[in-house]
């Protein structure tokens, strides 16, 4: 073969970096018609009722393809609820941004959960079970964990800026509890006939007593290091 033939053969084969880059579009491309499948399915009909035969057929992908994505059911729940988790995380900032009342802005950070929540109780109550108690090894879980250890750092944040005295430890563990209110007031809300209403006025309560707490607790100093 002659050199002018080398080059014009290799110009009509992709080089590596573009196969590559092929390889990785498609899996894109089927990651998000699995996740669109998903998503519909589970809003339209609910965790319970759909099973994976039905997601893999309505993304047009075989059952082995869509386990490579998410072994189970429980994982596309994850992977849908991770994203719904990541956007009301994203709306209650936004609103944080406009509120200088810490307690306030506290509360604006966490209501855009508990909407999201009401709106597909059984969903969100999987997606709760699964959080606490699924695989630990499960990356769609580990992925929803970081979305939560992530929110309650700008909890802490939002608290160390209103108390700059506040320890770290004491705002780590406000933080933690600010969300854990809101675990719980999600809960109450999907596992019985607690009006939306009223769960978000208990929440605006629990927030702003914890938040009032936190600020006006008169500081303790650290105690001295113990002598060896």
């Amino acid at each position: 073969m002659t050199e002018v033939q080398q080059l014009s053969e290799r110009g009509r084969r992709p080089g590596v970096r573009e196969m590559e880059s092929r390889r990785e579009q498609n899996m894109r491309l089927k990651r998000e018609r699995i996740f669109r499948a998903a998503s519909d399915l589970l809003r339209a009909r609910g965790f319970s009722a759909v099973t994976t035969q039905e997601v893999s057929a309505a993304a047009g992908v075989a059952a082995g393809t869509l386990f490579r994505y998410a072994a189970t059911k429980s994982e596309l729940l994850l992977m849908v609820y991770n994203e719904a988790l990541r956007a009301s995380i994203d709306e209650g900032a936004a609103r944080a941004a406009l509120t200088p009342d810490p307690a306030a802005a506290v509360f604006a950070r966490l209501h855009p959960l508990v909407v999201a929540a009401a709106r597909e109780p059984e969903n969100s109550a999987a997606y709760q079970r699964e959080l606490l108690f699924g695989p630990h090894d499960a990356k769609f879980r580990a992925e929803g964990m970081a979305l939560i250890f992530e929110l309650e750092a700008s909890l802490s944040d939002t608290l160390r800026r209103a108390a700059p005295t506040l320890s770290d430890g004491e705002a780590r563990v406000a933080g933690s509890s600010l969300f854990a209110v809101t675990h719980l007031a999600i809960a109450r809300m999907t596992a019985s006939d607690i009006p939306e209403a009223d769960a978000i006025d208990d929440l605006r309560r629990q927030v702003t007593l914890i938040v009032t707490g936190v600020l006006h607790t008169p500081r303790r100093p650290d105690p001295p290091p113990e002598k060896e």
